[in-house]
């Protein structure tokens, strides 16, 4: 989702920023997250990272590693629910030649290629429970056993694990094991979905902005404020992925020197509702309601518990309102 070469700095004590970019952590919790990271990062201890699809997990696993005392050894990650369980005991572990059909010659698995490094197990959620146990002994006992080998190596590594269940829910399923769920688990690490901490929407938007209009022959310099405030108020169920492909897709239609509304995703225009135009004198709310309440009433001939209910409110708000604008009505008809 982010270029590996662009890292995070620090700006102060809670804020992060890319090299070169403008700071993406203005909301409280956000700040609170990457203040969390930041200690945990001076630390050897394995992270569990949570949080929905798309909120940038593995982002925030390559800060823990980049802000740590191994910084200088690999980085190496893999995507648990991309592979099957075969594949991904001999991802992990590695294997022997002969081991299994295919298997041409010796391999070293993820835990020896990240050595002296970190190990990043994305979606672990999703792992089997046979493999769990292989999982559990190797953060046990620090060593692996390659497949079709019988021999240990000794490995050193850091583990950072990253998922968008419950795992809680999921041990008391009997779906994960909680002995490996403690072994990951010894810092958590919440990323907050983007829905609560819109201040970040349109920081992020305009850093995805800035790296894709690149030599563009027509520049987009920025958004326009109906823009700018459907993103603010889109719930972006799909986080900060989901604005990546936005703010891409804006780009791609764009024809001005700022995205306008029009430019964005549908799921985003259905949210526009343009205001009504006003024209003339600008009249008092009380003023305007108390029409529209009167004019309600005649055309429901007044009948006070239908006009209630073609307004949604209460019956007895409905009567209040009367009173407050000494509406001349009927009140024998309920």
């Amino acid at each position: 989702m982010y270029n590996r070469v662009e890292q995070w700095t620090r700006i102060n004590k809670n804020h992060l920023q890319y090299a070169g970019s403008s700071t993406l952590a203005y909301s409280g919790v956000m700040q609170n997250a990457i203040g969390i990271a930041w200690r945990v990062a001076k630390a050897d201890s394995s992270v569990l990272i949570t949080g929905e699809s798309g909120v940038g997990k593995e982002l925030m696993a390559h800060f823990v590693h980049d802000q740590s005392a191994r910084a200088d050894q690999p980085f190496v990650a893999v995507n648990c629910g991309a592979l099957t369980e075969s594949l991904l005991e001999s991802e992990l572990f590695g294997h022997a030649k002969g081991s299994f059909t295919g298997a041409g010659k010796d391999r070293p698995g993820l835990f020896e290629a990240a050595a002296g490094g970190t190990l990043f197990l994305d979606e672990i959620g999703e792992v089997s429970s046979a493999m769990q146990v292989k999982l559990l002994r190797a953060l046990q006992e620090r060593e692996v056993r390659r497949v079709g080998e019988n021999n240990s190596r000794t490995v050193d590594v850091r583990i950072v694990a990253a998922t968008n269940r419950n795992l809680a829910g999921e041990i008391a399923a009997g779906r994960f094991r909680q002995d490996l769920y403690y072994r990951l688990r010894v810092v958590e690490l919440q990323i907050p979905p983007l829905r609560e901490r819109q201040e970040d929407i349109l920081p992020l938007a305009r850093f995805f902005l800035k790296k894709m209009v690149g030599d563009r022959e027509n520049p987009i310099t920025g958004f326009t404020q109906d823009a700018a405030d459907l993103m603010v108020r889109y719930d972006w169920p799909g986080n900060v992925r989901e604005l990546q492909n936005a703010v891409e897709y804006a780009v791609t239609m764009c024809q001005e020197s700022r995205i306008d509304y029009s430019d964005l995703p549908g799921e985003l225009r259905a949210m526009f509702l343009k205001p009504p135009a006003i024209t003339g004198d600008i009249r008092p709310l009380d003023e305007i309601e108390r029409d529209y309440i009167l004019g309600v009433l005649h055309a429901v001939a007044g009948n006070k518990s239908v006009a209630a209910k073609k307004l949604n409110i209460g019956i007895a708000t409905l009567y209040r309102k009367i009173r407050k604008h000494k509406l001349l009505v009927d009140t024998r008809q309920a």
